[in-house]
């Protein structure tokens, strides 16, 4: 196994189709920029039999080979990196149902903006060896230079589509727009909508080969349910073999089991929220996700993260960190009263924070860490 740690461009998506074909090792695709702490913890923590930089290939003694294709480190900001091992027949499954289900076509060109160390980057470059076309590759993100790339589909995390269309591009230059990675809200995909841009909300992880839900109905051979306890589980090709190294094996009868709460209404999935961004408040239940989706109708609010912070009081106290259209309507008794009109008294806020940007993670996800922990001295 191979840990592959180059920028995005051809030697990587070359790596990757061997990968896929069996005429190559398996690919633990690391991004270059990781802090040398970071990566050397995720080599320590996934054990490849080699490392593939600029420099070239070394090995590494104590490497262990893996029967997967693709390995994608995942958690390594809160804590040991955990490698989820992808068989080439998942990532396969996975790519061939999503191109069906957007009617893509052979030529179509992907373009590659999110870095293929995770999922939805990877998942771009397998897209375009299915099409018989090369990706085209954006090392940084730049809502101009997205417009102008010529691609018919690209992939992208809702930070990325607010700010293309902050920056007035043609998102409907596009014959798709994959939208994934965090819940988008209500009042962007309207936006975004009016301004032409074909889009499809995109519901999976790394566990999942990615997006197994498009527009809330699973993938053709995904199966989705609820459980008893109100989290997602999913089953189907798609699904990854188990964790690299580890005993541990999140599955029930076949079933993964995320960490994701949801519902089912005639057959489309409506995921609330994740079971560990449940906030204890005053000892009530507050599905942060929720609260945040309803925060985002508010006409004031351009984007905004709900999260729990430690109170004495309380226990925890709803936290809404909000980007703003406009500061001076933002307040807590107006988020407040938004908020009670559509929820239980006790989801509404009890602090705001206003911020120019919402921090994110690699991925495009808003590090939820750091703003949790935000101004705690």
């Amino acid at each position: 196994m191979h840990a592959v740690v180059l920028p995005p461009g051809p030697a990587l998506s070359e790596a990757v189709r061997q990968a896929l074909t069996g005429d190559g090792p398996a690919v633990l695709p690391l991004s270059p920029d990781l802090p040398r702490p970071a990566l050397e913890a995720t080599l320590a923590a996934l054990r490849p039999t080699h490392v593939v930089t600029p420099d070239g290939v070394r090995r590494e003694p104590d490497g262990e080979p893996s029967d997967a294709a693709l390995i994608i480190a995942t958690s390594g900001s809160t804590g040991t990196p955990k490698g989820v091992e992808l068989t080439a027949e998942a990532l396969l499954a996975s790519a061939r149902a999503s191109l069906a289900r957007l009617g893509a076509r052979e030529g179509d060109r992907w373009l590659c903006c999110l870095p293929p160390s995770h999922i939805s980057g990877a998942q771009v470059l397998i897209r375009s060896l299915l099409c018989g076309t090369e990706p085209i590759v954006h090392a940084r993100f730049s809502p101009a230079d997205v417009a102008a790339s010529g691609a018919d589909h690209v992939s992208l995390v809702p930070t990325q589509l607010r700010r293309m269309l902050d920056a007035g591009a043609d998102v409907a230059a596009f014959a798709t727009i994959l939208l994934g990675g965090a819940a988008a809200p209500a009042g962007l995909l309207a936006e975004a909508r009016a301004a032409g841009a074909r889009i499809v909300t995109t519901y999976g992880s790394s566990e999942t080969s990615g997006g197994c839900v498009y527009d809330g109905v699973p993938l053709d051979g995904v199966e989705v349910k609820i459980g008893g306890d109100g989290r997602v589980r999913i089953a189907g090709p798609v699904l990854f073999s188990g964790y690299r190294l580890r005993e541990e094996r999140p599955f029930e009868g076949g079933w993964f089991v995320t960490s994701d709460l949801g519902s089912m209404e005639d057959g489309r999935l409506t995921v609330l929220g994740r079971a560990d961004d449940v906030i204890n408040t005053g000892g009530r239940k507050v599905v942060a996700g929720a609260v945040a989706e309803v925060l985002a109708g508010h006409p004031a609010v351009r984007d905004v993260v709900v999260v729990g912070r430690p109170d004495p009081e309380w226990g925890e106290i709803v936290v809404a960190v909000v980007v703003p259209r406009d500061a001076d309507e933002v307040t807590l008794g107006g988020l407040r009263d938004f908020a009670k009109k559509r929820l239980p008294a006790y989801a509404a806020p009890r602090a705001v924070e206003l911020v120019p940007q919402i921090p994110l993670l690699p991925n495009g996800k808003p590090d939820r860490v750091e703003l949790k922990n935000r101004n705690r001295g």
